[in-house]
């Protein structure tokens, strides 16, 4: 199946919109069914080595309870987190839940290629990277192979088996924004190593790239030092 980039209904509508919401409260559930939550708690925990980061950045974060969910799952009290998204959606009961973890989460707005430097930070995104060419990727790569020490990326997994799942969303109760934007996800994810041969350096990072669940893609870019 070729790679297939297309517009997504839930990025051009305001948050406030009920349809937008609906299909937020869709993707809460997907995540679930996905075990999105799980697969990057693991990830994360496998490839910190003990150490813990000074500041996790979710990057396309939504309205934070993705991130919200993996904090619950892992051991890391004392954390920074950002939430950055383009859209201001993250609610003050998600920070002030954050903060009952012992986690310091801020919402920022940003651009996805232009938020401020830190070093040594941890940096995730669930089901985001499918919105962008390959040259947009390369080009984020860049930007997070400068400031951080390790990147966990999950995804849509290309294949026809997810793309046929996409389709009976609506037995659910998914809307048809949901319907409409999981089969754009699933056309537009990522198989074999196609992430890794976008990364900008292959000598000094260790990257891991497979098929993980039934729906699911998973890379993983850590620094070797």
């Amino acid at each position: 199946m070729k790679r297939l980039v297309q517009s997504e209904l839930l990025d051009t509508l305001p948050p406030g919109d009920p349809r937008a919401i609906h299909s937020r409260r869709d993707l809460r559930r997907i995540n679930s069914w996905m075990r999105s939550h799980s697969i990057m708690a693991d990830a994360l925990k496998n490839n910190l080595d003990g150490r813990a980061p000074k500041q996790i950045t979710e990057l396309g974060a939504g309205d934070g309870n993705f991130l919200l969910q993996v904090a619950q799952k892992i051991n890391l009290p004392d954390a920074d987190a950002t939430l950055l998204d383009i859209q201001k959606n993250v609610p003050a009961e998600t920070l002030e839940a954050f903060s009952k973890l012992g986690w310091r989460a801020e919402s920022l707005v940003a651009d996805v290629f232009d938020w401020p430097q830190t070093s040594g930070e941890v940096v995730i995104t669930n089901l985001f990277l499918h919105h962008f060419t390959e040259a947009q990727l390369a080009e984020l790569f860049c930007a997070v192979a400068k400031r951080a020490r390790l990147f966990v990326a999950a995804e849509p997994r290309r294949s026809c088996w997810p793309l046929f799942c996409s389709r009976l969303l609506w037995v659910i109760g998914c809307n048809d924004v949901t319907r409409h934007d999981a089969a754009a996800s699933v056309r537009a994810g990522f198989s074999r190593d196609e992430l890794s041969a976008l990364w900008p350096d292959k000598i000094n990072w260790e990257l891991t790239e497979r098929r993980t669940g039934l729906f699911s893609h998973l890379f993983i870019a850590r620094r070797k030092d």
